[in-house]
């Protein structure tokens, strides 16, 4: 905001002088007299009588004077205030993500900061990628972190590295799948559209060069732990994050299949709108996610 003008008025009224304005402000007696002009004309009276050399505030400059004060006092208050919280990291964030980075990274993460942060507290919305990046476009979260890259008008940060692992129960594969006609023989459990697992694994599959639609699908679900669950059930076999099956893997639960060729790492990004000012909380915990990952 531009307060020059009620700043000028303020001098020219405590001094009853342009000049002693003037030089209390470094500004030309010229550019003062024109400041005073402009709130004349602003507020259709005069504000001040010439008098020769000398200058007499007017009854509505009187009555002026003390709102003005108020104005600049609420001014530098506010100014301070704002300074202040730039100091301080308080308030809530409201973090989108999609299913692994919300429920296996951001969770440990919100901890980590919160111990160093704690009048910040956390809303963690998970969502597939898809659903977190059209959030981020069209203003209904600030930020997110996800497993895909899909539009220019997002800024994209990379963050923690994964990979696909094909996993399945115990005794569900007993053979070595070493062609496409093996991988297209087992039970595949697989993630909704949308996500960026399922985009990735779709990915894999075609740089091997084989079809999504020469796969014995059996089940399509919602989220990677129901896709965890599942396989340990033996319902079927998936690519999955490791990050999400590392525990099963450790604990024997899951086993991992190795299939020659077949090999996908991927990463998550910190998304933001490339035209939204975070706020300075989020600023900070933004900064904390990228220093993180080095």
């Amino acid at each position: 905001m531009d307060f020059h003008q009620p700043k000028v008025f303020a001098s020219v009224f405590r001094h009853k002088s342009f000049t002693k304005a003037s030089d209390e402000m470094c500004v030309s007696q010229p550019t003062i007299s024109e400041h005073i002009k402009n709130l004349e004309h602003e507020f259709s009276c005069k504000l001040f009588d010439r008098l020769g050399r000398t200058i007499a505030p007017t009854q509505r400059a009187e009555r002026l004077y003390p709102k003005v004060l108020r104005l600049l006092d609420n001014a530098i208050r506010l100014q301070e205030e704002f300074k202040a919280e730039e100091g301080q990291v308080q308030g809530e964030l409201i973090i989108g993500a999609s299913t692994i980075p919300g429920t296996y990274i951001l969770p440990r993460q919100a901890c980590l900061f919160r111990q160093q942060y704690p009048d910040t507290s956390f809303e963690i919305s998970i969502h597939d990628s898809r659903e977190i990046i059209d959030m981020v476009l069209n203003h209904s979260l600030l930020c997110g972190v996800v497993g895909a890259k899909m539009e220019n008008q997002l800024h994209y940060v990379p963050l923690t590295e994964d990979e696909l692992v094909l996993v399945a129960a115990q005794g569900l594969i007993t053979t070595p799948l070493l062609t496409a006609a093996d991988l297209a023989q087992i039970p595949l459990l697989m993630r909704e559209e949308g996500s960026g697992t399922r985009d990735s694994m779709i990915h894999l599959l075609e740089e091997a060069g084989i079809s999504l639609d020469t796969m014995t699908v059996v089940a399509t679900l919602g989220s990677s732990a129901a896709v965890k669950e599942a396989v340990k059930e033996g319902l079927g076999a998936a690519w999955i994050s490791r990050i999400a099956v590392q525990d099963s893997l450790s604990l024997g639960e899951l086993v991992e299949i190795p299939y020659p060729g077949l090999f996908q790492s991927r990463r998550f990004y910190l998304v933001t709108h490339k035209k939204r000012t975070l706020p300075h909380h989020y600023q900070v915990f933004y900064e904390y996610l990228r220093a993180s990952q080095r």
